[in-house]
């Protein structure tokens, strides 16, 4: 009789109730998996962990009264049994290494992409149904441990483009990234579509995808006539 899949209950740590309403929905289109309860603060999270006891936890590294690296240090300590997907829009080296040496299981970008999601959360449920075989098993060897860490680590990268919204092209992004790099005073939409050879609407839906990222960000000014413009720029990291 094949035994029944483990359901992975699942807390969203997220300031922001919208995007953990969003977080809420991607997680719950993946079989096996249940979020039992959403926290917007340090205190929530605190309390929400001590009762419920999850699995697994969506931590955003950035909420106002907390930081999410103390609160996965936290976690680690005082929640052996819960593990830790990390999700932020900062894009600094140190803050993944700090995750990553804290025992994050995994750290995904912002904006949260749902295949990109899906993927983690289906490597996940390989590990949690692993540690329970050999939890039940009583006993390990060596094929057991390596097949329990090649599980955990990332599979070959397949193709970035999946990861990417639908209408924008991993090709067209870099050279637009490429522009804005050069371009010491920002370029606007219209500069950008010219530059790289495709319409103003174009132009604008990548550089806001950018903007999205954390990669760029907007500013508005004013012409000659007064109209406003948004002009976009590299953000240094």
């Amino acid at each position: 009789m094949e035994h029944q899949q483990p359901v992975i209950e699942v807390l969203i740590i997220e300031d922001d109730v919208k995007i953990a309403e969003i977080n809420r929905r991607f997680i719950e289109k993946v079989d096996h998996f249940r979020v039992v309860g959403i926290a917007t603060d340090d205190v929530q999270a605190k309390e929400q962990l001590d009762i419920l006891r999850p699995n697994l936890v969506l931590l955003d590294v950035y909420f106002p009264d907390a930081n999410g690296l103390d609160m996965l240090s936290y976690i680690r300590q005082h929640f052996r049994d819960t593990d830790v997907i990390m999700i932020t829009a900062a894009k600094e080296i140190e803050a993944i290494r700090e995750a990553v040496r804290s025992g994050a299981f995994d750290y995904i970008m912002k904006p949260l992409i749902f295949n990109r999601l899906q993927e983690t959360l289906l490597r996940y449920l390989d590990f949690h149904r692993e540690l329970n075989r050999l939890h039940h098993s009583g006993s390990i060897n060596q094929s057991d441990v390596d097949r329990l860490i090649s599980g955990t680590s990332k599979k070959e990268f397949r193709n970035e483009n999946s990861y990417l919204p639908k209408g924008i092209d991993k090709l067209t992004l870099v050279k637009i990234v490429q522009a804005i790099s050069a371009a010491a005073n920002g370029m606007s939409a219209e500069q950008i579509a010219k530059e790289i050879g495709v319409s103003r609407s174009t132009g604008r839906r990548y550089l806001e995808h950018l903007v999205a990222s954390g990669e760029v960000y907007a500013d508005l000014t004013y012409g000659v006539v007064g109209r406003p413009e948004r002009v976009y720029r590299k953000r240094d990291l």
